[in-house]
């Protein structure tokens, strides 16, 4: 059920998309109006409740030393471990934004009145890929490593981590609607991220290779990726731990040919520290911004738009997270996550974003401008790697870190969803290479439609805030169940949780 379903609407959403490209773009567009605008204040709320919950089963002894697993030794190391978790988030898209967010930002009426580019196009970049943003992931991901580790639980979804509160409702017609709804959602969250980044790739392999980038071509750099982390996926967490590591060096490279070889080191540095210094001083007031008079339109069109897209990426990369994490206490789970995740975040950011800011500002290389006249934002990225030396060489480097990113992350994904299919799995078993290859293939569908409709980036972030709705309900719902279910082990153990360390 949990996989035909999906993949019914999969192919249903296909053929919409490709037949009626403007009706359905409407018909999204009018309900991002409600879930993104109408009722928007539900997401902020979300994001602020993920942190204020992270920290505090941290810091809370009874929750922070449970030990996740009967081993005092984690499965995998700390650079691995940490590795792993960057590289199957949302690496590639963190890659594709730094390069070019500060400058969706930088035409923004907002950001002007607030005080100009060069203070606060940065500073938002940070913030909105920053704890609020990682706090969905790491709540649920000590909810999910508890039922998995501690609670043993052999039904790693969605609805079983919702049995506490449901009881055996989850055996029948809501277990069922609760799969269903987790499973598109990461569909959509996967369709929105290959359908915004995979054109910079094309185009970026057509000025290396000599080539025109046209769909064909783009389709066929997805089923490329699509072939790397099928690969991968196949041979199951070895494989996928491998490539983290090798992404991860990559990853170091290409940020290094940044900051060294691009002549704006300090000006990286200080414009990294000057914004991280501006969001600290006024995190709160980020946090709850909402525009109530709609004067800029800002926290609708970006803030609520980014914290519907970490959610739903929800779906699949917290159970990562927890399955990775055995061995662990929850205490290093939630400082592990934050502390990995937004490492790897703010370099990217910091390095990558603060040198095309360079550009703007001090070069006269104006993306700001030509995104706002209606110009793509790869072509946009396209022009600031102009600027560098051997640009060809960066534009390869960047290609294959963004392909293995992208391959790690659906790897982590295939994994997950393909755990989804089965009725009972042990925590230590893998799903069947069949069933991970019927899910990598099936993931690269709905970016393919997507690429044939055309839509704005206005009009996938709407796909994305629709889907993550019922999410966001979801995750209400499964931290509820994880402080009800930690009251009854705890009752019926008679640990004594102060010494679990």
């Amino acid at each position: 059920m949990t996989m035909l379903i999906p993949f019914g609407i999969v192919v249903v959403l296909m053929a919409i998309f490709m037949a009626m490209p403007a009706e359905s773009k409407d018909v999204v567009d009018t309900l991002r109006g409600f879930f993104g605008d109408t009722i928007g204040i539900y997401y902020p709320l979300l994001a602020i409740g993920a942190v204020l919950v992270s920290v505090y089963v941290a810091v809370t002894q009874k929750y922070g030393n449970v030990r996740l697993g009967n081993t005092d030794r984690p499965a995998y190391s700390n650079f691995k471990w940490g590795t792993m978790i960057f590289t199957s988030t949302m690496a590639a898209d963190i890659m594709f934004y730094s390069l070019i967010e500060w400058a969706l930002y930088g035409g923004e009426q907002h950001v002007q009145d607030l005080g100009g580019t060069q203070m606060w196009a940065p500073t938002f970049t940070l913030f909105h890929w920053g704890p609020l943003a990682w706090g969905f992931y790491v709540v649920l991901a000590v909810c999910f490593a508890f039922m998995i580790h501690v609670r043993r639980r052999r039904r790693q979804r969605f609805s079983e981590a919702c049995r506490p509160l449901l009881g055996k409702a989850v055996d029948g017609f809501w277990g069922k609607v609760i799969d269903i709804t987790a499973i598109f959602a990461i569909v959509c969250a996967t369709a929105t991220t290959f359908s915004l980044a995979t054109p910079l790739l094309t185009n970026a392999m057509g000025n290396v290779f000599g080539f025109q980038a046209t769909t064909a071509v783009t389709i066929m750099v997805l089923l490329l990726i699509c072939a790397v982390y099928t690969i991968t996926v196949l041979f199951g967490l070895k494989g996928i731990s491998k490539l983290a590591g090798i992404c991860s060096y990559l990853f170091f490279a290409i940020l290094l040919y940044f900051l060294l070889l691009g002549g704006e080191t300090r000006y990286i540095f200080e414009t990294g520290l000057q914004s991280l210094g501006n969001m600290t001083q006024n995190f709160i007031g980020l946090a709850t911004y909402m525009d109530p008079l709609r004067e800029t339109g800002f926290a609708q069109n970006w803030t609520v738009y980014y914290w519907a897209y970490w959610l739903v990426w929800c779906v699949a990369t917290p159970f990562f997270i927890a399955l990775i994490s055995r061995g662990r206490t929850i205490r290093n789970v939630v400082w592990g996550s934050f502390g990995w995740g937004l490492a790897g975040t703010y370099l990217s950011f910091i390095i990558l974003g603060n040198y095309g800011l360079a550009q703007q500002m001090k070069h006269g290389v104006d993306a700001i401008g030509y995104i706002g006249g209606g110009g793509e934002m790869y072509e946009a990225i396209l022009m600031i790697f102009d600027t560098l030396p051997l640009p060809w060489l960066a534009l390869l480097l960047l290609t294959i870190t963004m392909v293995a990113f992208y391959s790690t992350t659906l790897d982590g994904i295939t994994y997950v969803t393909s755990a989804y299919s089965y009725k009972n799995i042990a925590p230590e078993e893998e799903p069947s290479r069949k069933i991970r290859g019927f899910w990598s293939i099936m993931l690269i569908l709905l970016p393919i439609a997507l690429l044939f409709a055309e839509n704005s980036l206005y009009s996938l972030q709407g796909v994305t805030i629709i889907a993550a709705f019922p999410v966001g309900i979801l995750l209400i719902m499964i931290v509820v169940s994880f402080f009800k279910d930690f009251r009854r082990w705890e009752k019926s153990s008679g640990t004594n949780t102060k010494k679990c360390a």
